[in-house]
């Protein structure tokens, strides 16, 4: 992420448009706001759109709290025709007839639960301390790794047969290719398949109706970093506890029952991440300077 001026922790919601990386977003984000440490909390694929969760300042601690949330997309699947890169880019060489809308939904309610997944070919995935994509492109033949992925759900939303253009919405847990769930949805039918194009709309419960585009990222712009963990516990602070967490201190007060992270407010603004742990709130990711 590199060293930047030093700037309150913000967390801003941004609708990445199809053609840049994530990197570029980033770096368009950091020097619209005077280039103080900036991040993000997951990657899409250059031909993609939709939400990044930027994270400045301190707030770049808390990726790991946001990275491993669901997410949910909306793709153009067109079926019939298979990419080398799974995505717009191929090549594109011709595949079967597309399936009728019957098949298409049955392959799809197959596609829901755990299973695992080959991460495609051309991919940033390191195999032996190289990018996958670029041992591919030099056309060696490489064992692709494997993970396990989770799709929670996935609706088809509209379907041409004539065209074998597919719109389906899927929830999937962190870590999923979706341009290789495309793939293998074309292979499962027999007729090819892949992701024409790929809008990310949802990371956890934050939506990007609430994102705005890259260049309209300001000095000022976002929220609290607060606001982007609503997903895990939350306690208030009085004064003296919040001065406690500053410096990195334990406090009581450990919520009953909780045994995952807890976000630290203090008249509303994020002080730090804790885990809980003796009854007490161990802090493990700190807001203040």
């Amino acid at each position: 992420m590199g060293k930047g001026v030093d700037v309150p922790p913000r967390a801003i919601l941004v609708d990445k448009p199809a053609g840049p990386t994530s990197h570029d977003v980033v770096a368009t984000c950091r020097r619209a706001l005077g280039r103080p440490r900036t991040g993000h909390t997951g990657t899409l694929d250059p031909f993609a759109t939709g939400l990044m969760v930027i994270l400045v300042g301190r707030a770049t601690r808390i990726a790991p709290y946001i990275s491993g949330l669901d997410k949910t997309y909306v793709a153009g699947i067109r079926l019939g025709q298979r990419s080398e890169s799974g995505d717009p880019e191929g090549p594109i060489t011709p595949g079967g007839p597309p399936p009728d809308e019957g098949a298409l939904r049955e392959a799809l309610a197959a596609m829901v639960g755990e299973s695992e997944q080959r991460v495609p070919a051309l991919s940033a995935v390191k195999v032996d301390g190289e990018r996958l994509y670029a041992r591919t492109r030099r056309g060696e033949q490489v064992e692709r790794p494997t993970r396990m992925v989770v799709v929670e759900r996935a609706d088809l939303v509209s379907y041409d047969p004539m065209t074998g253009h597919a719109t389906v919405e899927l929830r999937c847990g962190s870590g999923t290719y979706v341009r290789q769930l495309a793939a293998d949805l074309g292979e499962y039918l027999g007729c090819g398949a892949y992701c024409h194009d790929l809008r990310r709309t949802e990371v956890g419960d934050l939506s990007v109706a609430g994102a705005i585009a890259p260049d309209e990222v300001a000095p000022g712009c976002g929220v609290d970093p607060a606001a982007v963990l609503g997903h895990i516990a939350r306690v208030d602070l009085d004064d003296a506890a919040a001065r406690d967490v500053a410096h990195g201190r334990p406090v009581p007060g450990a919520p009953d029952g909780v045994d995952g992270p807890v976000a630290l407010l203090r008249d509303g603004s994020l002080l730090a991440v804790a885990e809980p742990r003796d009854g007490m709130l161990r802090p493990r990711v700190v807001m203040a300077g």
